[in-house]
């Protein structure tokens, strides 16, 4: 086998690549469930310290949550839903613009594959077999190009009811941690021991997330640690200013 054909058939397998987790499906609902916890955790939290500083009756405290934590899960969903469907129309626009091209200028799109692969450094000959193989079939074709110069992947088309569902569900479960403990405890100890399972929950979501990032696990949980963190904080900061300025 040649140098030229082993770079071919390299670079034009797609099974392996796409069996790895971070290309896959599974890796996708990963990557939506953690930002939807995250945001659900952190933005209660927040709440639950600003509001925890300006008002005492414990009552009042989760009935005001509960309504965050609803419209925040709404929001949530219907935002991705909307921005996904937006974002898919508009690679769809760009797919069927692409097609035309390919059955209107071949010659030019065939100039810009080899103007692709002279950029990497292969050689002409190279370059003359990679062209043919990749024009000699035209879903081939169309793949290669909505890739390599447009930049779409198979990641570009998920559905948007499920992402909008997977963000507004994971927004409801990074919901649940903070809030429990004021079930169960007066609102100055919920807080202590919400921010406690909170800031443990939010370190445990980055290091998940370098699943999906690759970088270091105790880096990535720290990072996120310390945003819960300062977000806790501000809203706690916010309640006592409120707290005093009405004199509660």
């Amino acid at each position: 086998m040649t140098d030229s054909t082993q770079s071919t058939e390299h670079y034009l397998s797609a099974k392996n690549f796409h069996a790895e987790e971070w290309h896959t499906t599974r890796g996708r609902i990963l990557r939506e469930v953690i930002f939807g916890c995250n945001d659900g955790l952190v933005t209660t939290l927040g709440f639950l310290a600003g509001v925890t500083g300006s008002i005492v009756q414990k009552d009042v405290i989760l009935l005001a949550a509960l309504a965050e934590i609803v419209a925040g899960a709404f929001s949530m969903s219907t935002g991705a839903y909307i921005s996904s469907k937006s974002q898919r129309e508009f690679y769809e626009m760009e797919i069927k613009r692409e097609k035309r091209e390919i059955e209107e200028d071949p010659q030019h799109e065939k100039d810009e594959i080899r103007q692709i692969y002279k950029e990497r450094g292969f050689s002409d000959d190279e370059i003359t077999i990679l062209v043919r193989r990749i024009t000699s079939d035209k879903d081939l074709w169309l793949k290669f190009m909505l890739r390599e110069e447009l930049g779409l992947g198979d990641e570009a088309f998920s559905n948007p009811i499920r992402i909008g569902a997977v963000m507004g569900f994971s927004f409801l479960i990074g919901s649940f941690f903070p809030l429990v403990p004021y079930f169960l405890f007066p609102p100055g100890t919920a807080l202590i021991v919400s921010s406690i399972v909170s800031l443990g929950f939010l370190f445990t979501l980055g290091a998940l997330k370098t699943r999906i990032t690759k970088m270091n696990w105790l880096k990535s949980g720290l990072e996120m640690l310390a945003v819960g963190t300062g977000c806790a904080v501000v809203g706690y900061i916010v309640g006592l200013f409120v707290s005093n300025l009405t004199g509660k």
